[in-house]
C-alpha cells in the first residue's frame, strides 16, 4: 500500500502555524516559540488568563490484573438518557459483546447502537451511544466506556445486570472510586478533585463559584503545598546536617536561616488558615441569628426572608421557645438562619427561660446578628440591648432592623431609626416591614447582609492568587496545615532558647512531622497516611464518579 505523503515528513516537523515564528533571528524565535520539544512545560492559555504549570508526573503502566468498574453517573430515577460509565481493561470486550461488533470501538468517536444481552443475545435497548476513551489519556487513566442509555429503570435495571456477565473480573464501583483512579494514575491532584466533590455539592451560587475558581486552581495550589513542603524537608536536611558535621571545624551552623525560613512559611501558613476558614463559610453556610424582644417580628421576619412558614407567628409572647434554624439562599450565599426566643427577663417560665439561654448561645455562636426591634414600641429590651453590645464586643457583623413600619408614618420611621443609631453607634439600622404588600419590605436588609457575607467570605492578606488558593482548602486541609502550624510554632519555640540549649534532634523530627501533614495534604505522605487521606476524600463522592 502506497503510504500517505504526510507520514513520510518528519516526525519532529512543527506545525505549519509556527513557520512565521521559526524564520525570525534566533533569540527572537526562541522567545517566541513554545515548548514543542519538552513535553515537560504545558502551555495553557484561557480569555482572561495566561499560565505555564508543569504536566503531571508520568502514570503507572496499565495493570491487567486490575478489576473493570462500572456504575450510573447520573442520578437514578427515570430520565431522557441516563449515562453508564466503564473503566478497565475489559472495556473493549465489554463494547463488543454488547453491541455484538466485530470491531472493538473508534477512540472518542460518538456511535448509536443497539445494546444486548450478552448470553441471550435480546436487545435491551434499541440505541444507545456510546463513547470511547482509550488510556491513558481518559478521565481515570484507563480505558472508559460511556453507554448513554435511555433513562427508563427497566433499561438500566438490564443494562447494569448484563455488564458484568461480559467479561470477567468485573465488578460495580465504590463511591468515588473512578477518581480514585484518576488520581493513582496521575490524572489529577487531590486539590482538584476535593474542588470537583464542593462542585457535586454547590447549592448556592457562591459555593459554585468558589468551587469553579478552586478547580481552575487546583494544579497551583498542590503545587504550592508541595513546595512548602519541599522546603521543610530541605530545612530538615540541613539540621540533621548540623548533626553530623557540627564538631567538624568550618562548617557554619544553619540554624538561623533555618529558623528565618520557617518563620516566614509560619506567617504564610496562618494567612491561608485565615482563608480557609472563610471559605468553609461559604461551603457550610454563615451562622445567622435573630434576636429581640417578644413579639418583635422575628419569625415573620424569617418567614419573609425564606419565603414559607417556617416558623409559628401569633400575638402572643413567648411562642418561639427553642432555636428554629432554615438554611437559606440569600443572594447567592448559603445561610444557617436561627429565629430566637423573644429576650425579656419577666412573666418567662422555665420552658421559655431554657429557650432565652439557648438564644443567647446562638447568638455567640453567629457570625452575624441581627437584632430585631419593634418600631411601634418604645426604646429597646435591656437584655437585647446586652446582646447587641456583647456581640460587638466581640467584633461580629450586627444590624437592627426596626420593624413593624408598615404601621407607622414615615415621620415616624425616621424618628425611630435615628433613635437606634444614636442608642448602638457603628450599628448598621434598617426599617423592615413583613407584610408582602409593603413598600419596605425586607429588601433593604438583605441587600445590606449581602454586602456582610461578601466582606466575612472574601480572602484577605498578600497576594492574590495565593489567598484565593486558601478560600479553596477543604476543612481537612485546613486542619492538615493547623496541625503543621502547631509544629512550626513548637519548633520556633524550640529555636528560642538558643542554639547550645536547643536538641537538634528533636527540632529535625519536629519538621519532619510539620513536613508529613502538608505531605497528606496532597498524597505525599507516608503509605498508610496516603490510604487514610484517600478514604476520607473520596467517600464523600457519588459511586458513578
Amino acid at each position: 500500500m502506497r503510504r500517505p505523503v504526510f507520514s513520510l515528513l518528519p516526525h519532529r516537523l512543527p506545525p505549519l502555524w509556527l513557520a512565521p515564528v521559526l524564520a525570525l533571528p534566533a533569540p527572537i524565535s526562541r522567545a517566541l516559540r513554545p515548548s514543542i520539544h519538552n513535553p515537560s512545560v504545558l502551555q495553557r492559555t484561557h480569555p482572561r488568563q495566561t499560565y505555564t504549570s508543569r504536566a503531571r508526573a508520568p502514570a503507572p503502566p496499565p495493570d491487567p490484573d486490575e478489576p473493570t468498574i462500572f456504575a450510573l453517573s447520573t442520578p437514578p430515577g427515570t430520565s431522557a438518557i441516563a449515562i453508564i460509565r466503564i473503566s478497565g481493561p475489559a472495556c473493549t470486550t465489554i463494547y463488543t459483546r454488547l453491541t455484538r461488533s466485530p470491531r472493538p470501538p473508534r477512540p472518542r468517536h460518538a456511535s448509536v447502537a443497539p445494546l444486548h444481552h450478552p448470553t441471550t443475545h435480546a436487545v435491551l435497548d434499541p440505541g444507545a451511544l456510546t463513547l470511547f476513551f482509550p488510556g491513558p489519556h481518559s478521565h481515570t487513566g484507563t480505558d472508559v466506556l460511556e453507554l448513554h442509555v435511555h433513562g427508563s429503570r427497566a433499561v438500566l435495571r438490564a443494562v447494569l445486570s448484563a455488564i458484568p456477565l461480559c467479561a470477567g473480573n468485573t465488578r460495580s464501583a465504590e463511591p468515588g472510586e473512578f477518581s480514585r483512579r484518576a488520581f493513582l494514575n496521575a490524572r489529577t491532584t487531590l486539590p482538584e478533585l476535593e474542588a470537583l466533590g464542593a462542585l457535586l455539592a454547590a447549592q448556592t451560587e457562591s459555593q459554585r463559584a468558589l468551587a469553579v475558581a478552586s478547580a481552575r486552581a487546583g494544579g497551583a495550589a498542590d503545587g504550592r503545598y508541595e513546595r512548602w513542603r519541599r522546603q521543610l524537608v530541605e530545612a530538615r536536611g540541613e539540621l540533621e546536617a548540623l548533626i553530623d558535621f557540627s564538631e567538624d571545624q568550618g562548617f557554619a551552623s544553619p540554624l538561623a536561616s533555618v529558623a528565618a525560613g520557617v518563620r516566614a512559611l509560619a506567617a504564610r501558613l496562618r494567612g491561608h488558615v485565615r482563608n480557609a476558614a472563610r471559605g468553609e463559610m461559604v461551603r457550610a453556610g454563615i451562622s445567622l441569628a435573630l434576636v429581640g424582644a417578644p413579639n418583635a417580628g422575628k419569625s415573620s421576619l424569617l418567614n419573609a426572608v425564606v419565603g414559607r412558614e417556617a416558623a409559628i407567628v401569633s400575638p402572643e409572647p413567648g411562642t418561639t421557645r427553642d432555636v428554629v434554624e432554615t438554611a437559606v439562599d440569600v443572594g447567592g450565599f448559603m445561610v444557617l438562619l436561627g429565629d430566637t426566643a423573644g429576650l425579656r427577663r419577666e412573666g418567662a417560665g422555665a420552658v421559655e427561660r431554657e429557650g432565652i439561654r439557648r438564644a443567647r448561645e446562638r447568638a455567640r455562636g453567629a457570625r452575624v446578628v441581627v437584632a430585631v426591634v419593634d418600631g411601634t414600641a418604645a426604646g429597646v429590651e435591656a437584655d437585647v440591648a446586652a446582646v447587641v453590645d456583647e456581640a460587638k464586643a466581640a467584633r461580629k457583623h450586627v444590624l437592627l432592623a426596626v420593624n413593624k413600619t408598615d404601621l407607622m408614618t414615615p415621620a415616624a420611621v425616621s424618628q425611630r431609626c435615628g433613635d437606634m443609631a444614636a442608642r448602638f453607634p457603628g450599628v448598621p439600622v434598617h426599617a423592615v416591614s413583613c407584610l408582602a404588600d409593603a413598600a419596605a419590605g425586607v429588601q433593604p436588609l438583605l441587600a445590606a447582609l449581602v454586602g456582610v457575607f461578601q466582606d466575612l467570605t472574601a480572602a484577605t492578606g498578600e497576594g492574590a492568587e495565593e489567598a484565593a488558593e486558601g478560600l479553596g482548602a477543604t476543612e481537612r486541609v485546613r486542619a492538615l496545615v493547623e496541625e503543621c502550624l502547631r509544629h512550626l510554632e513548637e519548633f520556633l519555640e524550640m529555636e528560642a532558647v538558643g542554639e547550645e540549649a536547643m536538641d537538634v534532634v528533636v527540632a529535625a523530627e519536629v519538621l519532619r512531622s510539620a513536613a508529613g501533614c502538608l505531605g497528606r495534604v496532597t498524597g505525599r505522605g507516608d503509605v498508610q497516611d496516603v490510604e487514610e487521606v484517600l478514604g476520607v476524600v473520596f467517600e464523600r463522592f457519588c459511586v458513578g464518579k
